[in-house]
């Protein structure tokens, strides 16, 4: 499998991931020109790609679902609860709705819920001839029951969203910071550290740290975190990444 972050943050969240017979992207929450001229920068095409499989409607992840369907003609998957708020898709044909799992010849979809303060939010772990990548965010945490789905990945896009110092003492109201750092929120770098300390094995080969925030996070911060906590842990692991929100990732290869 092959895997490349378009774009990841509050303004918008697109990854494209191909496998021997698909090529799929995880939400399409930019434009679609954006998306077009990132994938050609990879030698991929808006076109070709079959399945596109959206984690939940808030507009940063299917910005650009709309202007999509009106050229494109790939497969939209999402939950039925996804499907009854955007009115838009009742009348598109390629509509996949899912639950728990997508099968898709070579690769499996696993499909779990997360706590995002919308109607249905959802994350997956895609798998393709043995190798595994794990594409989690806008979760305000990880149920204990899903850590063996999500564990000793080959690849992470996991969500580290903001630091707690810089979101209480930042600009936000109180309403909004209790709504960014509480359990329908998202992922504290110090959260997400933790989690991944627990999960990732002898297989992982990069964690690519998503969603951070551009008022409340840094890289620098959130590199640093998982730094401290990985020590704490005594896990000697440092292929770690952030991803932006204007610049596409490499196209990394398991």
């Amino acid at each position: 499998m092959k895997v490349c972050n378009l774009a990841s943050g509050s303004e918008g969240n697109v990854t494209f991931v191909e496998t021997a017979h698909h090529k799929i992207l995880l939400d399409l929450g930019t434009t679609v020109k954006y998306i077009k001229e990132k994938l050609s920068e990879i030698s991929a095409n808006l076109s070709d790609v079959d399945y596109i499989f959206i984690t939940h409607v808030h507009d940063d992840h299917i910005k650009a679902l709309k202007n999509y369907i009106k050229k494109y003609k790939g497969t939209i998957c999402l939950s039925p609860q996804m499907f009854s708020e955007l009115t838009f898709l009742q009348s598109y044909e390629n509509i996949i709705l899912y639950n728990d799992a997508v099968y898709l010849d070579d690769v499996t979809i696993d499909i779990f819920k997360t706590s995002h303060d919308t109607s249905d939010s959802r994350s997956f772990v895609i798998r393709s001839e043995g190798k595994s990548i794990v594409y989690l965010t806008d979760t305000g945490f990880i149920n204990q029951k899903n850590f063996k789905k999500i564990a000793n990945a080959d690849i992470y896009l996991f969500e580290s969203n903001h630091d707690i110092e810089m979101l209480m003492n930042g600009p936000y109201p109180k309403w909004l910071k209790d709504r960014v750092a509480g359990p329908y929120g998202h992922l504290s770098n110090k959260d997400s550290s933790i989690y991944l300390a627990k999960i990732i094995g002898p297989n992982t080969q990069k964690i690519i740290l998503s969603h951070l925030s551009q008022k409340n996070n840094t890289e620098e911060k959130a590199l640093a975190t998982i730094k401290e906590i990985f020590a704490e842990y005594e896990i000697n692991f440092s292929d770690i990444i952030c991803a932006k929100q204007n610049e596409r990732t490499e196209l990394y290869e398991v």
